[in-house]
């Protein structure tokens, strides 16, 4: 299997911390933010990332988005599940999933990325670096009021997960399920900004039995 990404996204990491897990052997092909989309297009029709690539007869020839590459890798090896067997558990687990996804994913993005473009700047101020935080910042329009906002919604967020994974070691049910993943990886950016690493060591130990779980490199900030 080839997982076409981006080396930084979050996204991407969820990706591989399922197909870690499932210990599925693959590959990486790492691409350019902005030229991407000319190896994307005819192959999805999207411009997102993460893509998998089976390269498996019988098999879809492209899936993109890390949601449908984990519901494919669970149906394409089973074992170990990231698939609660209680229903209502596993509703729960992807409500998580899609909330993480689709709110908390991106305010992490925003808040990474404007750190990253300022009090974070010289973790790598290479050209190359700073180009492609400045094309992040202007495709999804980050600013200090949206990044405001995103801050705020992080701190909702990991209220909700402490409350979560202090009381048990995972999320949701009695095993590591598609929401740990989830979690694990998008809020992974974080390690690398001072105010979260003081602020919440839970979250960081929590990420990195996750990561080592699944025998996925840990993120920068945590190795």
């Amino acid at each position: 299997m080839l997982l076409l990404q981006f080396s930084t996204s979050h996204y991407c990491r969820k990706a591989r911390l399922a197909l870690g897990y499932k210990r599925i052997s693959y590959q990486v092909e790492n691409l350019t933010p902005g030229l991407h989309i000319l190896k994307l297009k005819p192959l999805t029709g999207l411009t997102t990332m993460p893509v998998l690539l089976p390269q498996i007869q019988g098999q879809p020839q492209a899936i993109a988005d890390s949601t449908q590459i984990v519901k494919f890798l669970e149906s394409y090896q089973p074992e170990p599940s990231l698939f609660l067997t209680n229903h209502e558990q596993q509703t729960e687990a992807l409500m998580l999933e899609d909330w993480l996804d689709e709110s908390i994913g991106t305010a992490t993005r925003f808040v990474y990325y404007h750190f990253r473009a300022g009090d974070g700047k010289q973790i790598d101020p290479s050209l190359f670096s700073q180009m492609v935080i400045g094309v992040v910042r202007k495709q999804y329009g980050i600013n200090d009021a949206n990044v405001k906002l995103a801050t705020d919604r992080l701190a909702i967020a990991l209220a909700e997960l402490s409350i979560r994974w202090q009381k048990s070691e995972y999320l949701v049910g009695e095993s590591l399920s598609v929401a740990d993943i989830t979690a694990a990886a998008l809020l992974s950016p974080l390690a690398l900004i001072p105010q979260y690493r003081q602020g919440y060591p839970w979250l960081f130990e929590r990420i990195v039995q996750i990561h080592q779980l699944c025998g996925e490199q840990l993120p920068p900030g945590l190795v």
